[in-house]
């Protein structure tokens, strides 16, 4: 079972020990944590240790109210946009990639949860103001009616990004009764769960905290699960709860094509962070060569770091532009976000991931030096937690095949199994 240790190392970012007394504008929020980075980068180590953040990081970003950004604001939310959420995983992603990765793949799903289920659901999941709930898309256990209604979860939904401060799990289970398996979409607050310590030794993102939650025998109420729904299958042109409930069109958006976005703002942080370590080898460091110059100045580094600079410059563009797309959808209306608009922006978020991963593994990090890429180094650890993120089953397998296959399927009329 998880367990917390002390933490030592104050914080250095804005808002330690005092609470906000105002709500944050978007701006502000931004800024916010962008003025983490230094602290961020100076507590890698210790995150990777932990296998999380830090206790009082945590505490510091929910009194810089991160966990609030897109809660509705009827719970105590700040309701604002996805665009803002997303600019602010990127910069805390940009000091430290596990940090980043932890605190995205936990408190973006408010955006779902606000979505997808109805008042009373939510009325139960925001009642803090706060959520922090990982999503794990493949089926982790089974599923039972209860005699009130309810459900009864049984099984292990391994990396939960976000565990260790999870307010709620967001999950996918098997239906077992005498029909035809389904899957259930449910939402499980954390007293019915347990958070295992079985993180941490991958090769990356080691202090992501993406634990296996557990539950055993855990009852949730019926109005916590959705019957037949998976987060990657849903259509949302009929309208959705949270459209109707909220009025704001954020709530009436897809959920994959914003799980996918949350990938790719995760990357392109983590290549701005890589960008950011080899410029400083490249003010510190000398050519190997004669004439010794600092690299600098040396025409073959300053091309490389120039394409460096435009690939990760790319990517940013590339995800900033889908957010501004994804937004574009949710506002004109839910018959205009459908299935094959929500597939294709789930695979321009792939390719905006791919540039960041290529501009850290063709550029940065084989011209960076050896010595940039021993235990330790902020390089070193930065492009072990991006082919970690790289590697992920969503971007790395499920957008490349089956994602790929539908959008082709649908753009042609083509049913599968069916030859053209």
């Amino acid at each position: 079972m998880f367990t917390t240790e002390p933490d030592t190392c104050p914080v250095l970012g804005p808002s330690a020990g005092t609470a906000a007394t105002a709500i944050p504008t978007p701006e502000e929020l931004i800024a916010r944590a962008e003025a983490f980075r230094p602290s961020l980068v100076a507590r890698q180590l210790e995150t990777e240790l932990l296998t999380r953040y830090p206790d009082d990081v945590h505490t510091a970003f929910s009194e810089a109210g991160f966990y609030r950004i897109m809660v509705p604001r009827r719970y105590g939310g700040y309701e604002y946009g996805l665009d803002t959420f997303l600019k602010v995983a990127m910069a805390l992603a940009r000091g430290c990639p596990s940090t980043g990765w932890m605190y995205c793949l936990g408190a973006a799903h408010a955006l779902a949860a606000a979505t997808l289920f109805g008042p009373e659901a939510q009325a139960g999941f925001f009642e803090t103001g706060e959520f922090i709930c990982p999503a794990v898309v493949a089926p982790g256990g089974t599923a039972r009616r209860t005699e009130d209604g309810g459900w009864e979860i049984d099984g292990a939904w391994p990396y939960s990004s976000g565990a260790p401060y999870a307010t709620h799990l967001m999950g996918h289970a098997m239906i077992v009764d005498d029909g035809e398996p389904r899957p259930l979409l449910f939402v499980a607050p954390r007293r019915s769960f347990t958070v295992l310590d079985d993180w941490g030794d991958q090769l990356g993102l080691k202090g992501s905290g993406s634990n296996t939650i557990a539950l055993d025998h855990a009852r949730i109420p019926g109005h916590c699960g959705l019957e037949g729904a998976h987060l990657s299958e849903i259509v949302v042109t009929d309208g959705t709860p949270g459209l109707t409930l909220h009025g704001n069109p954020q709530y009436g958006g897809a959920p994959l094509s914003s799980m996918a976005l949350e990938g790719a703002a995760l990357a392109v942080g983590m290549a701005q962070g890589a960008l950011d370590a080899y410029e400083e080898i490249l003010r510190t460091k000398t050519t190997l060569a004669p004439p010794i110059t600092p690299r600098m100045e040396n025409p073959d580094y300053q091309r490389w770091y120039g394409q460096a600079v435009g690939m990760v410059a790319a990517a940013e563009s590339i995800t900033l532009d889908t957010v501004r797309r994804w937004q574009d959808l949710c506002a004109a209306g839910p018959a205009a976000f459908t299935l094959q608009e929500d597939l294709k922006l789930a695979l321009i978020c792939r390719e905006a991931a791919e540039l960041a991963w290529r501009a850290l593994a063709e550029i940065i990090q084989p011209t960076a030096g050896t010595g940039s890429v021993r235990s330790g180094q902020r390089l070193e650890r930065i492009w072990r937690d991006l082919s970690t993120g790289h590697s992920h089953a969503g971007f790395a397998v499920l957008l490349t095949t089956v994602i790929s296959r539908a959008v082709a399927q649908l753009s042609f009329g083509v049913l599968p199994g069916v030859a053209a």
